[in-house]
Order: C-alpha cells, then structure tokens, then sequence
C-alpha cells in the first residue's frame, strides 16, 4: 500500500540467479527476450540476464541520461575500450551513446598500442574504459612517446570496477580529461543505475527506473541519508527479469540534498567497499 510495505518483502539475493540457472527468474518467455547478457560467474556458471526489447528501450534511455550528464553531446565520438561480448559494459555503454546521436567506435578491450592508434589517428573526444585500464593507457601513451596535446580526449566515461578519487585525478592528469565514475550490476540492468554528472559529486541515481534502500548492514534496516550501509536495489520497469529488493553487497551512501548542476535525483557516494570482503587482486 505504500512504500514502507517494500521491507515485508524478502531479498533477492546472486545465489537465488544461480540456483535457477539460466532462465528460471525470467517472467516472460525466453521467445519473448530480445538479448541474453552474462556475468562472468565463479562458481563455473555464469548470472544469466534477459531483456525484452523495452527492457533495452529502458536501458538505452538511462545511459543516455547518465551520458548526458557528464557534458557529452551528439558532436562527440567515443572509443568504447571495453570486451564486447556478454559483459553488460561494452553494448550497454554503446546503445545509450546511439540515442543520444554520439557517434562511436566500438574498439573493444585489448591490443593497447592499436587503442592509442586509433584513438589519436580517428579523433575520439570521449573514452569509455575501466579506470585501470584509462590509467594503463595514459601510462603507455608517455611510453611510446606521444604527446597527449596531439590527442582530442575531452572526457572518460569510466566503470565496472572500484576506484577512488585519487584514481580519477591521476588519470585525469594522464590524459588531460574531465573522469566520471559510473555504476550498475547486470542483474539490474548493467551500467546505468547511477553516473556521475560533470560536477562529480556523487553518482545520480535513474529513480525512476530503480528504486534504492541503504540498509544498516547488521540489521539490515534503513538507514537515514548520509549515513553508510549496504545498497538494496529494485528495478522497477524490467520485463524479462524484474528483481525486487536485490542485495548488492555494495556499501555506500546516499548524499544528502540537490546537485548544484540542478538534478534532483538523489546521487550515491563512492563505494567503500562490500560486505562480502571480495578482494579483486589485479
């Protein structure tokens, strides 16, 4: 009856996607899906995601929003540096630079000499990257000896892992651009929850399309903005697979009051680490 009623509902939880692999949390039909996506998985099978052509409509529309936001434009071209394939990261990066008119080079990941190539000699002004791999490239562009003035890089849209400010100025130094963070989990969507805007002040949320709760990560209840807990999220318009009350084991924050860029929706602070203690070694 109201929002408050979400907390009677259980928790979805990654476990509950492998223990019906692969189709078993869909709602519609697997004739019904437009596109079938996976995370790599640890235990041998990966999280299988499924879209219906509004589910990728819905998500085509948040990462224009969230595109937007950091300053790029329909006069743009971007290189996207991320693997194509079933990683969320490359196509959904992609189709929200297609509605919004960007123009794009879908370079993929890998063969960095070939990236710094194509980058100078086919004038990209955006890069969309791991962080990691933005600062490997800034690394090699010293390395091989060019100039980063020769480049037209103005901007990186940057995600899929964690990273910290002093990352983002450190890549922003190497290759002379304005670095935003950007985040989303594909047994959401995949990137497209929350980005930051050109002010980088925390991560706007689509709430309109995701519904967020931080909760308080030994009782698991709600806590007040500005205070820190473990990100629960519900997707509120997916077809094929919709997931209520999904535990991300993400800990953050919500920032309280407006985005001086004029947003209204609330912004996430940077994650400061998971309640399952992952440890990520290279």
């Amino acid at each position: 009856k109201s929002l408050e009623d979400l907390s009677k509902i259980p928790f979805t939880v990654k476990t509950d996607l492998r223990d019906n692999y692969p189709y078993g949390m869909n709602a519609v039909s697997i004739e019904e899906c437009a596109r079938v996506h996976a995370s790599s998985g640890t235990s041998g099978k990966p999280t299988v995601v499924c879209y219906t052509k509004n589910d990728l409509e819905m998500w085509s529309e948040c990462m224009a929003r969230l595109i937007a936001a950091t300053g790029v434009t329909s006069k743009d071209l971007v290189q996207i540096s991320f693997g194509y394939g079933l990683f969320t990261g490359a196509l959904g990066l992609h189709q929200g630079m297609e509605k919004l008119g960007v123009g794009v080079i879908p370079a993929s990941s890998g063969n960095t000499e070939r990236q710094i190539m194509l980058l100078k000699d086919l004038g990209a002004t955006v890069l969309v990257a791991t962080p990691s791999y933005a600062l490997y490239i800034g690394e090699m562009i010293e390395k091989l000896g060019y100039d980063i003035k020769d480049f037209k890089l103005r901007v990186g849209l940057f995600g899929s892992e964690a990273s910290s400010y002093e990352m983002h100025r450190e890549i922003e130094k190497k290759l002379n651009i304005i670095s935003t963070d950007n985040y989303g989990l594909s047994e959401i969507v995949g990137p497209g929850v929350a980005g930051e805007c050109i002010e980088r002040c925390g991560q706007h949320v689509n709430e309109d399309y995701f519904l967020i709760e931080i909760l308080d990560t030994e009782t698991l209840k709600p806590v007040p903005d500005g205070e820190y807990g473990e990100l629960v999220i519900t997707a509120l318009a997916k077809e094929a697979m919709p997931i209520i009350r999904y535990r991300t084991k993400d800990i953050t924050r919500i920032i309280p009051g407006e985005c001086t860029c004029g947003r209204t929706f609330r912004r996430l602070d940077r994650f400061q680490g998971r309640t399952d203690d992952m440890l990520i070694i290279r």
